[in-house]
C-alpha cells in the first residue's frame, strides 16, 4: 500500500488474505466466495462498502476501513445472511463493530504491511517517490496504434427504478441484487420525485 491507498485490486488480494483458505463462502452457494473489483464496486453502490478514501489520478484507492467492511460482509454472507440484512446490519457501521465481527489481525490493516505473491504478510517500506506529482506522464499512444491499445467503451445494464429514472450498471445484476437496488433506491426515487424530476404517473 502506498501512502495514500491501497488500489482495488490491491483490496481484493487482502480481503482474501483475511479469510483465508478455510472461508466456506455463503451456503446458497450464489454469492461469490471472495469479493472481486466488481463485487467491491457494488457494495459501494448499495451502501455497504464506503466511497474510495482518495483518488490517484483515476485510480480510487482504499484503506483499512473498507477491508474491514468487506470482511465483514463475508463473514455474514457465510452466516447465511441475505445481502437486505446485512445491509441494515452494517450500512454506517463504527469501527468497533465492524472489527468485532471481521476478526481482522491487526498487521492485515496496518499500512505499512503488504502481502507476498503468495498471500502472507511482509513489512515493506513504501517505495514511491515522496514527489510523486513531478513525474512525467507515460506518453499517449501513438494515433495510427491497433484498436486493441483503445478500449472501447464498456457496455451498461439498465435498471428501470420507476418514474423514468434508470440506474446504468457496469454487470447484469440478478434476482437478488434487483432486491437489493428497489430497496436501496426508495429513499432516492423520493428526493426525485420531490424535486419535481421524475416523469408524472399517467
Amino acid at each position: 500500500m502506498a501512502d495514500d491507498g491501497w488500489t482495488i485490486d490491491e483490496l481484493a488480494a487482502r480481503v482474501a488474505a483475511a479469510l483465508g483458505d478455510g472461508y466456506p463462502g455463503a451456503p446458497n452457494g450464489r454469492v461469490r466466495d471472495l469479493p472481486d473489483a466488481r463485487a467491491i464496486r457494488w457494495y459501494a453502490t448499495i451502501g455497504l462498502v464506503d466511497r474510495p478514501a482518495a483518488m490517484r489520478g483515476r485510480t480510487a484507492l482504499y484503506g483499512p476501513r473498507h477491508l474491514l467492511q468487506l470482511v465483514a460482509v463475508k463473514r455474514r454472507q457465510a452466516q447465511g445472511r441475505r445481502i437486505a440484512e446485512i445491509q441494515q446490519e452494517l450500512t454506517g457501521a463504527g469501527e468497533a463493530a465492524l472489527r468485532a465481527i471481521a476478526e481482522l489481525p491487526d498487521a492485515l490493516l496496518d499500512p505499512t504491511v503488504e502481502l507476498t505473491a503468495g498471500g502472507e504478510q511482509a513489512a515493506v517500506t513504501p517505495t514511491r517517490p515522496a514527489r510523486f506529482w513531478t513525474e512525467r506522464p507515460a506518453a499517449p499512444p501513438p494515433p495510427d496504434a491497433p484498436a486493441a491499445d483503445h478500449p472501447g467503451p464498456a457496455l451498461l445494464t439498465g435498471v428501470p427504478l420507476g418514474g423514468g429514472a434508470v440506474l446504468l450498471l457496469p454487470a447484469a445484476p440478478d434476482h437478488d441484487d434487483l432486491s437489493a437496488i428497489t430497496a436501496a433506491a426508495g429513499p432516492l426515487l423520493d428526493l426525485l420525485s420531490a424535486r419535481g424530476l421524475l416523469r408524472s404517473a399517467p
